[in-house]
């Protein structure tokens, strides 16, 4: 085979499914197939706008949490936790049996660690003066 390399900094989602359509299918003869699902908790307010909530996903009977946002006027009320289990119990639901993440030491790895994650892993200086930690939670019915 032979072939070019282009650099972009243009993050088109047709390219990205053109990248990971080969991974997808080498992940799968070796794991089987992944069950990759959505999980979207949305926070909106009285005008029904959404100001915050939960994005991720579940596969490998993991849910991954890639962005968690509780609006600043909400925070300490609650409101992530609720967030939070929801998405955990939909993701036992669908057979989970551990979640996971990452945050930044600036961010809400205090709020994590009450609600049950562990630190399982840290890169230091990202960025610049702080960490990004890597948590884990086993999910269990209540």
């Amino acid at each position: 085979m032979t072939y070019t390399l282009e650099l972009t900094d243009i993050a088109d989602e047709d390219l990205r499914k053109a990248i990971v359509a080969p991974l997808v299918e080498y992940n799968t003869s070796q794991a089987g197939p992944s069950q990759n699902r959505p999980v979207i908790v949305l926070v909106k307010d009285s005008d029904d706008a959404v100001v915050g909530g939960l994005w991720g996903h579940t596969g490998y009977d993991w849910l991954f949490t890639q962005l968690l946002v509780v609006p600043a006027s909400l925070r300490g009320q609650g409101v992530g936790t609720e967030v939070m289990r929801l998405a955990e119990h939909e993701a036992l639901q669908r057979g989970c049996h551990g979640a996971w993440l990452d945050t930044f030491e600036f961010q809400a790895r205090g709020f994590y660690e009450r609600i049950g994650y562990v630190c399982f892993g840290e890169l230091h200086h990202y960025p610049q003066g702080f960490s990004r930690f890597f948590m884990k939670k086993a999910l269990s019915q209540p």
